[in-house]
């Protein structure tokens, strides 16, 4: 059995409270707000992600096929962006979401457990969550021009490209001609 080591245990709390140490001309304030903006899109990135597979995998109907591997790419597009997400937050120095309650604890997209969900309303449900998740990539945007964070900013702009045509394969696929 180990013995307890008082000196060795302030050191380890010590270390837990210290900032990090990655080099970036940032300003504390602005590694702090540009975290925060970006572990809520990380956090709602990864609901959104689950809430795609879900309906992926409950897909059902005439259309299955084409919903289906509609959804599979959406969600693999979402998880694609999750390490980039997180990797920049760490690159500034600051910290990541560490497992799924902190998700919970911070995503703003709702989840939707219900036992079925029509073809159609699982669509526009995803339209509108990516739609709204467009809405705050454009608000975490605007926290990295505030700070001047380019890199950030670079990054967004893509995935805001990438949400607005998620949004429009989903719309279309909801249209009745």
């Amino acid at each position: 059995m180990k013995k307890f080591d008082a000196k060795k245990n302030r050191d380890l709390v010590k270390r837990r409270k210290a900032p990090l140490a990655t080099r970036t001309d940032l300003s504390a304030a602005a590694t702090k707000d540009i975290a925060g903006a970006m572990n809520a899109i990380l956090a709602d990135v990864f609901a959104l992600y689950l809430k795609t597979k879900n309906f992926h995998w409950h897909m059902s109907g005439p259309h299955f096929r084409d919903y289906h591997l509609l959804l599979d790419d959406h969600g693999d597009q979402l998880f694609a962006m999750t390490d980039p997400i997180a990797e920049r937050v760490r690159k500034i120095g600051g910290s990541t979401l560490k497992s799924i309650g902190h998700i919970s604890r911070n995503q703003r997209i709702l989840d939707n457990d219900a036992d079925y969900v029509d073809p159609l309303d699982m669509l526009a449900e995803l339209v509108d969550d990516n739609k709204t998740l467009a809405t705050r990539l454009r608000e975490a945007h605007n926290v990295c021009d505030e700070h001047r964070d380019i890199a950030t900013a670079s990054l967004i702009e893509n995935w805001i490209d990438e949400t607005e045509r998620r949004t429009w394969f989903l719309f279309e696929a909801t249209r009745r001609h």
